[in-house]
């Protein structure tokens, strides 16, 4: 028989206890003489010889009861040989997300729980493991220490249905061998709720390791506006959970030179602000002094040159005006030619082109048209009265289904706005449900209602979008509209300019899809990389013929400035951070999870499923026997005479 908890034994002298108490309760009679005791002798000697052995029993009694009480605290247990011949399973999963960097009574909860692992398994020993990145099956503790020992902290976290589902995988088929599932992590708070249906033959332990404190500050984003003396102001937001609410220093460096330091305060809900020159190609960095998690310290930014967007307008009689005063040379290059006269080589260059009230599309316009949108390009159609609906449809089948009937002359207003429409997502604070409607006199209604950006009160689109061409139903100007003279044709046809080529933001969130375009003309089997100072990916990517569509993903995985090259040349920069979705440091109420069991540690947790494999415990034995004991003793105080 061996004990789990032996040092209890420490407590065996606690026996003594009954011992003195029972030498002080038969402590000697005082002979007190009387006249006749001849009768009287006899029954005294009887009652004292009972006495005593019932004094004797009680005392061995309760001697054996407090020892079996003992014995079942220091949980004895023998060696199963059934538990032999049955294989066990163990699956562990290790969390390395980033809110893990935390610390705890014994450094990092990672590291710490890294080093329960290793030491909690025989090095021989086969068990599952699987992190947030990667996954390994019934591998020794003597391969994978290596790994565990270098292992990287992720900005992934899985979530409790995943870490079931990809737990359940890493065990075997087999029906007879017991299979346990242990789950250590911190346990943040995620908004999923769980759905996966628990396997009854998997045992599931969950060891939540919490950090000494809370306490979190970090940078939460950043953003850029253009000032009167033709600087910039870079607004910094930033968040703790601090309950001091002391200041956040933070630095501003440009690659590694500081140039500015200031703080986030609570007073001031921890935004602050700094002043840069108007200049493209800021490489710039914030950073914060916080030692609870160090991954959310550092904010990387960049300020992109800003491309130029070509605009063509193709016009037939009369061009408009209020195209060369919207598509300006600050952001765009903005050219007018006349259907008759145009250039049809030119049109492959530019990254917008608005049809302009055009009776009829010719079949080379539209041939040269659809090459263009689908090689990035965006078209906008703005009908005549007279326009040709065959050419109009035409055009149209090569990006829907979708047609254009015979126009109707009918006073109309525009009425609805499509908010959450790309073009106009980030236009209104507010939905504007009462304003000064803009009208048309005639309209081509549509075979279709859906992915309309404005329209009409009967629903009926006013502008509406197909992949890469907005048609409008209706001309725009003073002969057939107002519409030139509201509000909305200034962001509407802006933010449709803007979208024909999408330039990199300040920063990018890594592990989101981000996706933005780079004017460049690449010669074909020519790619774009991304590199930094330790390594370089080639991330998808799509040529055009003006620009290349760059799309990321899954790299870059660390946070920092990306030079993107074309051969040995830097075209531009751009820059990636971690999310911060981990930064608050809530956590999970495990108590709501059913059919799980909560462990405290670790490493116990690991000594104990190692010892229930091999053994049958005995200590449920000893509480039985010590009960036993006790129902004797009443008993025999009861009914023993």
């Amino acid at each position: 028989m061996q004990f789990l908890h032996p040092y209890f034994f420490y407590a065996l002298p606690a026996l003594l206890i009954p011992i003195f108490i029972h030498l002080f309760q038969l402590r000697r009679f005082k002979v007190q003489l009387f006249t006749n005791v001849a009768l009287l002798q006899k029954i005294r000697f009887q009652t004292r010889k009972s006495f005593q052995l019932k004094k004797w029993l009680v005392l061995l009694i309760r001697l054996l009861a407090i020892a079996c009480i003992i014995i079942a605290f220091s949980q004895p247990y023998l060696s199963n040989q059934i538990a032999e011949k049955n294989s066990s399973e163990t699956v562990v999963y290790l969390d390395n997300s980033f809110s893990m960097q935390a610390i705890g009574p014994k450094g990092s909860l990672l590291n710490r729980a890294v080093q329960d692992v290793i030491t909690g398994f025989d090095e021989s020993e086969k068990i599952g493991l699987f992190t947030n990145d990667k996954s390994y099956r019934s591998t020794s503790i003597k391969d994978l220490k290596s790994d565990l020992l270098s292992l990287e902290f992720s900005q992934n976290q899985l979530d409790f249905n995943t870490l079931i589902l990809k737990g359940e995988a890493l065990f075997s088929d087999s029906k007879t061998s017991s299979k346990t599932l242990v789950l250590v992590s911190d346990f943040q708070l995620h908004e999923d709720t769980i759905t996966s249906k628990l396997d009854s033959t998997i045992r599931i332990v969950l060891v939540p390791l919490k950090p000494l404190n809370t306490n979190n500050s970090y940078i939460e984003s950043v953003s850029l506006e253009p000032t009167l003396n033709a600087n910039y102001t870079l607004n910094v937001s930033g968040k703790s959970s601090s309950e001091t609410y002391d200041p956040v220093p933070v630095t501003l460096y440009q690659d590694q030179k500081i140039v500015g330091k200031s703080v986030l305060e609570k007073s001031k809900n921890y935004k602050t602000t700094f002043v840069l020159p108007n200049a493209a190609g800021f490489n710039g960095k914030l950073s914060i002094e916080d030692s609870q998690i160090p991954y959310d310290n550092t904010f990387y930014f960049n300020i992109p040159k800003a491309e130029k967007i070509e605009v063509l307008e193709i016009y037939e009689n009369t061009h408009s005006t209020f195209l060369k005063k919207l598509y300006t040379g600050e952001e765009f290059i903005f050219q007018s030619q006349n259907y008759k006269t145009l250039d049809y080589s030119q049109i492959k260059n530019q990254n917008l082109i608005i049809l302009n009230r055009l009776d009829e599309l010719s079949i080379a316009l539209r041939n040269n048209l659809e090459i263009f949108m689908n090689t990035g390009g965006v078209v906008v159609m703005i009908p005549s009265k007279n326009s040709s609906l065959t050419s109009y449809n035409q055009l149209l089948s090569s990006q829907t289904t979708h047609r254009i009937k015979p126009p109707i002359t009918q006073k109309k207003r525009i009425t609805n706005i499509a908010f959450n429409h790309p073009i106009l997502k980030d236009v209104f604070e507010d939905k504007v449900t009462n304003f000064q409607y803009p009208t048309v006199q005639y309209y081509y209604p549509l075979t279709t209602k859906t992915n309309s950006v404005l329209s009409y009160e009967d629903l009926q689109p006013f502008l509406v979008q197909f992949k890469a061409l907005y048609v409008f139903t209706s001309a725009v100007e003073t002969e057939a509209s107002n519409f030139v003279n509201s509000p909305l044709i200034v962001p509407t046809l802006y933010n449709i300019g803007k979208s024909s080529l999408t330039t990199p933001p300040l920063y990018y969130w890594i592990g989101a899809e981000n996706t933005f375009d780079l004017k460049v003309n690449l010669q074909k089997d020519r790619i774009l990389k991304f590199a930094n100072k330790t390594r370089q990916f080639i991330p998808l990517q799509t040529n055009f013929n003006t620009k290349v569509n760059i799309t990321t993903k899954e790299d870059p995985k660390e946070a920092g400035h990306f030079s993107i090259l074309k051969g040995s040349d830097t075209l531009t920069h751009v820059s990636y951070n971690y999310n911060r979705n981990e930064s608050l440091l809530r956590y999970s109420d495990l108590t709501k999870i059913k059919g799980v069991s909560t462990e405290n540690s670790l490493s116990s947790t690991l000594k104990n499923i190692k010892i229930e494999a091999n053994v049958t415990w005995l200590w449920k034995w000893f509480v039985i026997f010590a009960l036993i004991l006790l129902a004797f003793e009443m008993l025999i105080l009861k009914y023993f005479k």
